[in-house]
């Protein structure tokens, strides 16, 4: 199997349905070169023609997402032959896949819509892959779960761990924070889990398989990540309790009916992007990589200056630290280059100590309250005293009051003058 990478810039929008256990970016992408009616079928099955106005919906999330990509590394157009639908079918059953890859005219449109409309985005999607599937595979076989399950976060976020949806969802997986939480991943102001590739994989395959446990199939799981298990529930009863994607195909919410054949033709895309074509020329990227385990408070600045590693590139290979600090407290992962993990373990004192107290020593642990002086009107705090003049006070009798000089007084304030006027403060100095 060549797991070269697919592209699904389409990014739907996140639903919120009755049921839903995760709003997720969804993007079904406009069926432009589809009939006015399409019947979906494959060797088995021909359900009822589906108006395309069902089908199609607006595409601005798409357009966004596809306009992020950098395509620099492309440099030349791509032309994609017309194939017969034979070679496309013939192709996606040889893929070496559990889940279920039928073929029609649906899934055709969204094959074209990526080798054709998008090749140099499919290349950029292509080359991360290339360091994404490796990470979704170990994960995926630890828990058992088919690998093409990969194909989702391209869907999803089109391999972007930052990628934010408008309704809150966030990372690779597009998980939103309630539901991030309940699969146990960390999210507050300095670290959000949803963006670490490896954390927010295991929590994917948790809800994956809880949905699947639910429904035994394989499409209905991929179509209730994306519209919530009560969505799918509410179609199989509408089908009469049939329990098969395209038996229910009608009753789905309008960008799930594209979920699943955006999902076949992203495998089929990827892994056949070289016989259409597609430009291989390659990104740089960090590919070797490992990640240490660290319980102290430091700033990924500090990693970078002394390791001499560019802060972008740290912020890629560790995207759940919001704002470049890790906490501490407790254990945290650190990825590096591979050839960069024993050099910070050799200098780690020293990157520790490398402008920390600009970097992470700077928020206050404890702050004294003001206290009320035994004199009227002051107040003192962190060992300042803070005197509201009254009517009748002057410098020199306030000095003396406090046991100070009036020329202390007038540098602790800015004073040019011994002029000073009822109800303004005064500071007094330590």
């Amino acid at each position: 199997m060549r797991h070269i990478l697919f592209i699904v810039t389409f990014i739907l929008f996140a639903s919120t349905a009755l049921g839903q256990q995760q709003d997720s970016i969804n993007a079904t992408l406009a069926a432009d070169t589809l009939s006015q009616e399409v019947t979906v079928q494959n060797d088995s099955l021909n359900v009822a023609a589906v108006p395309l106005d069902s089908l199609v919906v607006d595409t601005t999330t798409f357009d966004r997402t596809i306009s992020t990509l950098d395509t620099d590394a492309c440099s030349r157009d791509t032309v994609v032959a017309e194939l017969p639908d034979s070679v496309y079918k013939a192709r996606l059953q040889a893929l070496p896949f559990v889940i279920e890859m039928p073929y029609n005219s649906v899934v055709r449109a969204f094959i074209l819509r990526y080798v054709k409309r998008s090749p140099k985005q499919l290349a950029r999607i292509q080359r991360k892959a290339e360091y994404y599937f490796p990470l979704f595979y170990d994960v995926l076989g630890r828990h058992n779960l088919p690998y093409e399950l990969c194909y989702l976060p391209v869907i999803e976020s089109a391999l972007n761990p930052q990628a934010h949806s408008h309704a809150g969802a966030a990372g690779l997986w597009q998980f939103m924070p309630s539901t991030g939480r309940l699969y146990g991943l960390e999210v507050n102001s300095l670290v959000d889990e949803r963006m670490d590739p490896i954390k927010s994989t295991e929590a994917a395959c948790l809800f994956l398989k809880s949905l699947y446990n639910m429904f035994g199939d394989w499409n209905l799981a991929i179509a209730a990540y994306n519209c919530g298990p009560g969505n799918v529930n509410k179609a199989i009863h509408r089908a009469d309790g049939k329990r098969d994607f395209w038996s229910i195909y009608p009753f789905l919410p309008r960008e799930t009916r594209g979920y699943l054949p955006i999902f076949i033709a992203a495998a089929y895309s990827i892994n056949y992007a070289d016989l259409h074509g597609i430009c291989p020329e390659a990104i740089e990227m960090t590919m070797e990589t490992d990640t240490i385990q660290t319980d102290v408070r430091q700033h990924l600045l500090q990693v970078s200056e002394i390791l001499g590693i560019e802060l972008d590139e740290l912020r890629r290979l560790n995207p759940q630290y919001a704002k470049d600090i890790i906490p501490g407290g407790k254990t945290y992962s650190l990825c590096l280059p591979a050839e960069r993990v024993t050099d910070y373990i050799d200098q780690q004192e020293i990157i520790l100590a490398y402008r920390a107290d600009e970097l992470i020593n700077n928020r206050r642990a404890e702050i004294d309250l003001a206290q009320k002086t035994n004199l009227n009107g002051g107040y003192s705090i962190n060992g300042v005293t803070y005197y509201k003049i009254k009517n009748g006070d002057t410098l020199g009798a306030i000095a003396q009051k406090f046991h100070v000089t009036v020329k202390q007084i007038k540098a602790w304030n800015g004073l040019k003058s011994d002029n000073i006027r009822a109800g303004a403060t005064l500071k007094i100095g330590k």
